[in-house]
């Protein structure tokens, strides 16, 4: 059985809408997408925080390779990575991943949720929706 600490979620973008869509940028640089504070209790452990992310994401030229990532307070504790294609096959995806935090530090801490294009010559769009949730749980040995 767990005992829920502290839950968060946003949805920046409730649909897709390609007049307010914006390009993912070319790394290094990152995109980010969206930000959840979650506070963790003193005495709180074994815990675990329980992430998941969806995206919209439309691509326009070539095969993009879009490297989401989640960090805790700056720190990356998760990517993956979705090759996006473009005109000629499917354009519009939404990508869902979850990631899960364990043991963390009592405190309040800031999840964020990043998109990168790690292929040169290649763009995508982030042109929603775009959610971002985070359950912080303590757990039974």
């Amino acid at each position: 059985m767990a005992r829920i600490l502290d839950k968060a979620a946003v949805q920046p973008r409730s649909r897709f809408n390609l007049a307010t869509s914006f390009s993912i940028r070319r790394s290094p640089a990152r995109s980010l997408l969206a930000t959840i504070t979650l506070r963790i209790p003193v005495n709180a452990q074994p815990n675990r925080v329980d992430l998941v992310a969806s995206v919209g994401v439309r691509g326009v030229t070539g095969v993009a390779q879009i490297l989401f990532r989640i960090f805790r307070d700056g720190k990356e504790i998760f990517n993956t990575l979705q090759g996006i294609e473009s005109v000629g096959s499917e354009q519009n995806y939404v990508i869902t991943f979850q990631a899960e935090d364990r043991n963390v530090r009592s405190g309040t801490h800031v999840y964020t949720v990043t998109a990168e294009n790690r292929a040169a010559n290649t763009r995508a769009d982030i042109v929603g929706p775009i959610s971002f949730s985070g359950l912080a749980v303590m757990t039974r040995t």
